[in-house]
């Protein structure tokens, strides 16, 4: 049974899925959907039977939705979910971390300023604007410290914890954010892009 993943190709959380599979060798089928229909800056439902949008891997007749779940899903069993307890507590933290800190912010911005339009955003979207950034920044300040004296976020190998920050810190200067001051960060993006299977957010 090959997994399906309904997707938009530019979506960090669509791209999240395709890495894993790429890292891990598995073979997906494709199905792309256009997210910006009717009116720019707006959602469209899910083509599965889930409300929840996409990305949503299909396997067989079940739909597995939310990015970071469906990450998971493809590398558990590989060396891309640590065998130790708490490493492995460690990188789900920290893939935690990612849908509450750090894409809802960095994603977020970089939607509204690539997609949107700055010059479209409503009233709450501008005034949410400022915090945003301030918040995103800081997730990535957080990044740059905790990798300052390690090579991955988990333990001493990549795990899926990178996989899931990566996605989304790798393109986050389209937001506007600038990751010149993050040097530790910039290494690691480094390094995510010389893993054996690595493909980009454009494949």
């Amino acid at each position: 049974m090959t997994p399906i993943l309904h997707e938009y190709a530019p979506s960090g959380n669509c791209y999240k899925i395709r890495l894993a599979a790429a890292l891990t060798g598995t073979a997906i089928e494709r199905r792309s959907y256009d997210i910006i229909a009717g009116r720019r800056g707006r959602r469209r439902s899910s083509p599965t039977s889930t409300p929840m949008g996409i990305p949503v891997l299909q396997l067989g007749e079940r739909f597995l939705p939310e990015s970071n779940a469906a990450t998971f899903y493809l590398a558990d069993g590989t060396a891309l979910v640590p065998s130790d307890p708490f490493d492995r507590a460690d990188m789900l933290r920290w893939m935690f971390w990612e849908q509450y800190n750090h894409e809802p912010n960095i994603a977020t911005v970089r939607f509204w300023m690539g997609w949107v339009g700055e010059g479209n955003l409503d009233d709450l979207q501008r005034a949410l604007l400022p915090g945003k950034r301030a918040a995103g920044v800081a997730a990535l300040k957080l990044m740059d410290e905790h990798l300052a004296s390690r090579a991955w976020f988990v333990g001493d190998a990549p795990s899926v914890a990178d996989i899931c920050l990566y996605a989304y810190t790798h393109v986050a200067e389209e937001g506007g954010f600038v990751l010149e001051p993050f040097p530790a960060v910039r290494a690691w993006i480094a390094r995510v892009e010389g893993l054996k299977g690595y493909i980009p957010i454009t494949a």
